[in-house]
């Protein structure tokens, strides 16, 4: 038994502007099935994670849907449950970077690394919105790739080529809120001077390090990408950036101390979060009680974050790893802090070899898995059968997962335990009883669990369920060999029988512990229901053989293929209008819609809004642009903010004559990027059923006295 290791283990903190998707749930399996691994071998672990609560997209969400940004996060922040808990993913601790942990850490490291002397303030030049009133946040401007010159890349780093870069860099930039192109304004920012020698000197060492156990901080190819961020050229361009960590009010997020108006850019917080977590976890009790109960002792959160045996290891995607591999670990560093002793990177999950798109069908929604009624073990054990320490990418076919499920789980493991278990309950009243020494069967299995625990250890899932597997063929072809169903028949031969089968079932125990991180549901009741553990299984287990059995309950079904059909099927659409579609139906037609609850018509947000402007689209003879006053404010200025709305409205109306006239408008649509520009909204009209007579659209009219802004309830 290896010594007693402390673990501090998070995963990437979800942004809270909407539910979990296939991404998230691949992360949060792979550093669940390691923290499961680590407690089972009786290591003491702190999972924690987060929701990232702060930036100007979530401010600009919740004042499209009408309500606070605290409102808005806990609100996405309410579904999370539903998915970790589908998914048996046990955080010891969720908590969000809008607590108080987190400004006071967020405050405390920057007034560290200001006393340390690398933060620097310098005026900069810095896109701004005229139509939105603000300036613009990275991830809401886009424009080409500064470095590979592709498209519609946003302001801070290019998905195609791995660029990272200052949103002025970007060459034809345009703003993502408006379609407007920004204006170049100046305003005073703060700066990490990343590029500092001593920050540099200090990350070469540190990426190049190796972490606890003299296992590398970084895997290869993660060190060889962050060299390419240290590189410059002949003439000195390149290298380590410094990087800009505030931004202007309005802004949601943490004030930076004694600059009035300014705001941590929420990369600079994020990561804090881990922190506070950890530190909510701490101060609620959890963890001391935890640590108590092992050691007999208890510790601070302060004690434990300065413990050099704690080991702080973080799970991430690849399009993070600039943020996790420098800005992280030299802000902890340079604020008197420890460092990261391992950050694990892996790939995204592609669907037929082919990045996930709703539109082709090739999405994945992880509540539409649960509420299909699919076993979430299945897609554990699936996406662990494919994943390793490199990174790269996972691919879900659904070919695939239906023939290694059923094969593997089904076929292989749990029809071990169905067929010989049979046989004990029926000849030997559940009683297991081995012939001749069990040492060669106990020898064989522990060192199978050490095989397995190395690669566990080492996130090579997919080469553990291989070994696991191939163990699992022996035992089934030893039991098809001994051909119980024939000893059962000889009276003679029946302590063969009971030989056979207590093996098989014995084999049948060491695999559930094996595979007890995978499929921790399924692991437990056979630890409690069939060998009648009043635990779950740890991993010294695997060196034990169980002495009776209970009656075989069903552990596990086959796939239905059809039934996983129906995760790739597109949903039927909502019915809730958008920017360029027909007209609402007449009302004969709207009687054959599918019903809706009064919740669901809660959602859309109806306004009244006057038409300041209409002016028809060059290169469309079906859409007139439509400038909207809906009683809308600058948060900052106070001034009337506008709409921009494409409605397919031409055929039917001059745009001088809509000049001045009320409407309704769909307040809470999400915008919409068009060739044309951006669409912010929808104006209601109606039209006859056939959509060939685009004479008959009639624009909803509010009644006489109604003002712009108002709800149309």
């Amino acid at each position: 038994m290896t010594s007693k290791r402390r673990l501090f283990v998070t995963t990437a903190l979800p942004y809270a502007n909407g539910p979990f998707h296939i991404g998230h749930i691949m992360e949060y399996i792979q550093a669940d099935t390691w923290v499961r691994f680590q407690r089972m071998r009786g290591h003491e672990v702190h999972f924690v994670g987060a929701d990232d609560a702060h930036g100007a997209p979530i401010m600009i969400a919740a004042e499209k849907a009408g309500v606070t940004p605290q409102r808005f996060v806990a609100d996405i922040a309410a579904e999370r449950p539903r998915y970790l808990d589908g998914f048996h993913i046990r955080f010891d601790n969720w908590h969000s970077t809008d607590a108080p942990e987190n400004h006071q850490l967020a405050q405390d490291i920057y007034r560290a690394l200001r006393r340390s002397g690398l933060i620097a303030s310098r005026e900069i030049e810095q896109f701004y919105d005229p139509v939105k009133g603000m300036f613009l946040p990275d991830r809401y401007i886009k424009g080409h790739c500064p470095k590979c010159d592709a498209a519609d890349q946003y302001g801070d780093a290019c998905e195609v080529c791995g660029a990272v870069y200052g949103p002025t860099e970007l060459r034809r930039p345009y703003s993502v809120l408006s379609g407007a192109t920004p204006e170049m304004r100046r305003s005073e920012h703060f700066f990490f001077q990343l590029s500092s020698a001593r920050c540099a000197e200090f990350l070469r060492d540190w990426t190049q390090g190796a972490g606890a156990h003299g296992a590398p901080r970084l895997q290869p190819e993660v060190l060889n990408k962050v060299r390419e961020w240290f590189a410059t050229d002949a003439d000195g361009h390149g290298g380590l950036a410094d990087w800009d960590i505030s931004r202007d009010a309005p802004y949601f997020g943490i004030e930076v101390p004694d600059a009035p108006g300014k705001y941590f850019y929420v990369w600079l917080d994020a990561p804090i979060g881990y922190l506070a977590s950890l530190k909510n976890h701490f101060d609620k009790g959890q963890a001391a009680a935890h640590w108590h109960a092992q050691s007999r002792t208890t510790q601070s959160y302060e004690e434990f974050v300065a413990d050099d045996a704690v080991e702080q290891v973080h799970f991430i995607g690849k399009d993070i790893v600039y943020f996790h591999t420098l800005f992280w670990p030299a802000m902890l560093h340079f604020s008197g802090r420890k460092t990261p002793s391992q950050v694990n990177v892996h790939g995204f999950v592609t669907v037929g070899g082919e990045k996930m798109s709703k539109s082709r069908g090739t999405g994945i929604s992880p509540l539409k898995y649960l509420d299909l009624g699919l076993n979430p073990e299945w897609l554990r054990y699936y996406l662990a059968a494919k994943m390793s320490a490199r990174v790269e990418d996972v691919d879900f076919t659904a070919e695939d997962f239906v023939a290694r499920v059923n094969a593997d789980l089904v076929g292989k493991y749990v029809n071990i335990a169905s067929r010989a278990a049979r046989f004990i309950t029926q000849h030997f009243d559940g009683e297991l009883r081995y012939l001749g020494t069990t040492e060669p069967l106990l020898g064989a299995a522990r060192a199978l669990a050490d095989d397995v625990a190395t690669a566990l250890d080492g996130r090579e899932y997919a080469r553990a369920l291989r070994e696991i597997m191939a163990h699992a063929d022996r035992i089934n072809e030893a039991f098809d060999a001994a051909q119980p169903w024939v000893l059962a028949k000889d009276e003679a031969r029946r302590a063969e029988l009971h030989d056979a089968c207590a093996r098989a079932l014995a084999g049948f125990w060491q695999l559930s512990v094996l595979l007890a991180p995978m499929l921790p549901a399924t692991a437990s009741r056979v630890a409690r229901e069939l060998f009648g553990l009043d635990r779950d299984f740890v991993w010294s287990d695997c060196s034990a053989l169980p002495t009776r059995v209970a009656p075989y309950r069903h552990l596990m079904q086959r796939v239905d293929a059809k039934l996983l059909e129906r995760l790739f099927e597109a949903d039927a659409p909502t019915p809730t209008p958008t920017a360029t579609a027909a007209p609402a139906p007449a009302p004969a037609a709207a009687a054959e819609s599918p019903t809706i609850s009064i919740d669901d018509f809660a959602r859309i947000d109806l306004r009244v809004a006057r038409i300041v402007d209409a002016a028809a689209v060059e290169g469309s003879t079906k859409l007139l642009r439509l400038t909207l006053d809906a009683g809308e404010r600058n948060a900052a200025t106070g001034e009337p903010r506008l709409r921009n709305v494409f409605s397919g409205i031409a055929s039917a109306y001059a745009p001088a004559a809509l000049v001045g006239r009320l409407t309704v408008m769909v307040a809470n649509l999400a915008p919409r990027k068009m060739k044309f520009g951006v669409s912010e909204g929808m104006v209601l009209a109606a039209s006859a059923d056939d959509e060939k007579a685009r004479a008959g659209i009639y624009l909803l009219d509010p009644h006489a006295g109604a003002e712009p802004g108002m709800r149309v309830r």
